[in-house]
């Protein structure tokens, strides 16, 4: 490593106990989507006290500053953290006050950006860099909350659930060139490449309205929105076998409201689902079967519905060049005795969903993962195991990476740039995202009147 790249590990190990204290701060003040006043306050702050002047409330909670002073601005990377957590009220460092937990680790994921701050917006170090790091705390990866932001949506406060999205949407990435991206993880390592493909998705809201009666004295008179819930949850199941295994199809949900009494038949039953699958065509194709099942629930039955389909996150698509993300987990870890995960180059698609996938359609993006945390993700048991791991190696890392892609002319970055070819332009991105905004209704039949 250079003398820049020593002064980087030498700044952030100096300030080790402010960044650590950071991340127990952020760890045990969780808040959910969109409502991240207190965390991105904090990291506002943070920039302020770095000599920075951050935008805030981009995409309601968002904060976006950029680091003034290199030599050449003609590149600019994001550095790029999350905001939300988890609504886990059951886990021991749950926030009391809004019900949510950091059982992802974007805690960590922040952590390990304002780490980063602090080292490259040294005197010595930003003099050396040959482009703009930009510091991004967005809001909202975790696709939770929904009836929160179908809210937030018809204020016009938001057009999509997701944090990314919603910077890509009002143009918070415009004029960004490259992103950096992290995720925390359990594994038994300290780092790895984060590279593989991952489902994008589709959220929906199914609402059947039914007729209430005496569930026993006059069901006749009825007309069950449960049971038509049940039948098209049923109708559903029998579409799996239609799914391809290629395509890592996972449809899964729940019911967020089932009626309101055992002897009173339900007239108003809502389910939540999400619709994911490793390409787009998958997602239409899923997302077209799970509708027709869903009508099917209200055909049989008679009952009212009314189908909300919300476009949710894209598949990941997996940076062509990882050379410059692996030679600096490699020397981050050769400098600290870490082990690199032995299967980051592993390219199964991964089940889950982020809105990273969004940024990857559009934009360069380096992922890494750091290890430091223990039990397991979207789990009450998700624990921080590893402070130095959790925060500082992230930190290092997330400072090592945008150092050498903005050395020497920034050429890593140009040259990640030019050979970068995107699935999309921003406006073929919003009108994939507007066309997938759909609603279904189908209104309730009145029952046949019975002497």
């Amino acid at each position: 490593m250079d003398a820049i790249e020593q002064r980087i590990f030498q700044l952030i190990d100096e300030h080790a106990e402010e960044i650590k204290e950071f991340g127990r701060d952020i760890f045990h003040h969780a808040e959910l989507g969109y409502q991240e006043h207190r965390t991105a306050g904090k990291f506002a702050e943070a920039l302020r006290r770095l000599g920075m002047e951050p935008q805030e409330g981009l995409a309601v909670t968002g904060v976006k500053s950029e680091l003034t002073g290199t030599r050449d601005r003609k590149i600019r990377v994001a550095v790029m953290g999350e905001l939300d957590a988890l609504p886990i009220s059951n886990a021991s460092h749950t926030n009391s006050e809004t019900g949510a937990a950091h059982c992802c680790g974007h805690h960590a994921q922040l952590t390990g950006v304002l780490g980063a701050a602090i080292a490259l917006s040294d005197p010595q170090i930003k003099a050396s860099l040959d482009g703009t790091p930009v510091f991004m705390a967005v809001p909202a990866e975790e696709c939770v909350d929904l009836e929160f932001k179908e809210q937030l949506v018809q204020e016009g406060k938001i057009r999509y659930f997701g944090g990314k999205c919603e910077f890509i949407r009002i143009g918070a990435m415009d004029d960004i060139d490259l992103v950096v991206g992290h995720h925390s993880s359990t594994g038994d390592f300290e780092a790895g490449l984060a590279n593989s493909p991952s489902t994008g998705f589709v959220s929906k809201t199914v609402k059947y309205k039914g007729k209430a009666s005496h569930a026993a004295g006059a069901p006749q008179k009825g007309v069950d929105a449960l049971n038509a819930a049940a039948l098209g949850m049923h109708a559903l199941e029998l579409q799996r076998e239609s799914f391809r295994d290629k395509d890592t199809v996972r449809v899964h949900g729940f019911i967020s409201k089932g009626g309101e009494a055992v002897n009173v038949i339900a007239d108003d039953v809502v389910l939540q689902y999400l619709v994911r699958a490793g390409n787009i065509p998958a997602i239409r194709d899923a997302n077209y079967k799970v509708d027709r099942a869903m009508k099917a629930g209200a055909v049989g039955t008679g009952a009212g519905l009314e189908i909300s389909t919300t476009p949710g996150y894209l598949p990941t698509v997996p940076l062509y060049d990882t050379a410059l993300l692996e030679s600096a987990i490699d020397d981050v870890l050769d400098a600290t005795g870490g082990r690199r995960d032995p299967n980051d180059h592993d390219m199964t698609v991964g089940g889950g969903s982020t809105d990273y996938g969004d940024i990857s359609y559009v934009l360069p993006l380096l992922q890494f993962h750091t290890g430091g945390m223990c039990g397991s993700g979207h789990n009450p048991n998700y624990d921080v195991a590893n402070e130095d791991t959790a925060y500082l190696l992230t930190a290092k890392l997330f400072a090592l990476i945008t150092y050498r892609l903005l050395r020497d002319g920034a050429k890593e970055a140009q040259k990640l740039k030019e050979g970068f070819q995107p699935l999309f332009s921003k406006k073929e991105y919003l009108e994939y995202m507007e066309s997938m905004l759909e609603k279904t209704v189908i209104e309730m039949e009145e029952p046949p009147k019975m002497a």
